[in-house]
C-alpha cells in the first residue's frame, strides 16, 4: 500500500469512527411502539443533487422499497431517475462480496461512530459488520428510491426508530452502479475524556 492510499484510509477511517468526545447521541430505541412513529425527513432531494434527477413513476419499484415498521427499509420514499452520473457511498460487509452491490446507498459519505451511522440507516449488527465502504458512480438513467428508513427490530434488545436520514434505493446495483473504489475499515480505539484529564 503506497503513502497515498494510507492517508486515504486513515482520513476515512477517521470519518467513519469519530471522536468519543463528540456529544451528539442518537436515539438507539424508542419507547414508543414502531407502529405509532410516523416517517421522518424529507424524500426532497438536497439542493445540490435536484439537477441531477429528475421526478418520474415507477410504483412496483418504490413498492419494493418501503418496509412495514421494524422491518427495515424505508418509511416513505419517491421515485427518481438519474440525469447524469451521481457518486454514491454503500457501507458493506467484506465477508460477503456480494453485499458490496446490495440495494441500500447513500449520497454522503459514511462518517462518525458506526453505532450511530447503525441507528441513522436502521442496519443490524446481524445484517452487516460494517468492515468495507465503497465510492460508486450511480450511471445516469438509473431509476432509485430517495426516502427516509423505517424502524428495525434487530432483537429483543435493540430496536432502531424510524429515521430522517437519507437513503438511496437501488434495485439492480450491480447493472447500475460503476467505477467503484473500497477502502477498509479497522480497529481504532479513541479514549473518552475522563474527570482525570481535565
Amino acid at each position: 500500500m503506497n503513502i497515498c492510499n494510507k492517508l486515504v484510509c486513515v482520513t476515512l477511517l477517521s470519518g467513519m469512527f469519530g471522536c468519543a468526545q463528540h456529544n451528539h447521541q442518537l436515539p438507539l430505541t424508542s419507547s414508543k411502539s414502531p407502529e405509532t412513529l410516523a416517517c421522518l425527513g424529507t424524500t426532497t432531494l438536497p439542493q445540490p443533487l435536484q439537477s441531477s434527477f429528475i421526478e418520474t413513476e415507477d410504483s412496483a419499484l418504490l413498492q419494493s422499497s418501503l418496509g412495514e415498521p421494524s422491518n427495515g427499509k424505508l418509511c416513505q420514499g419517491k421515485v427518481y431517475e438519474a440525469t447524469q452520473d451521481v457518486v454514491v457511498f454503500r457501507a458493506w460487509n467484506s465477508t460477503n462480496p456480494g453485499s458490496q452491490f446490495g440495494q441500500w446507498w447513500a449520497f454522503n459519505r459514511p462518517a462518525g461512530l458506526i453505532s450511530e451511522y447503525r441507528a441513522q440507516f436502521e442496519i443490524c449488527y446481524q445484517w452487516s459488520p460494517l468492515d468495507k465502504m465503497s465510492r460508486c458512480t450511480l450511471k445516469q438513467g438509473t431509476k432509485v428510491v430517495v426516502g427516509n428508513g423505517q424502524s428495525a427490530m434487530c432483537s429483543e434488545y435493540l430496536t432502531y426508530s424510524v429515521s430522517s436520514a437519507q437513503q438511496v434505493y437501488v434495485a439492480n446495483a450491480k447493472d447500475n452502479i460503476a467505477d467503484c473504489t473500497s477502502f477498509d475499515g479497522v480497529m481504532e480505539w479513541v479514549t473518552e475524556q475522563s474527570d482525570e484529564a481535565q
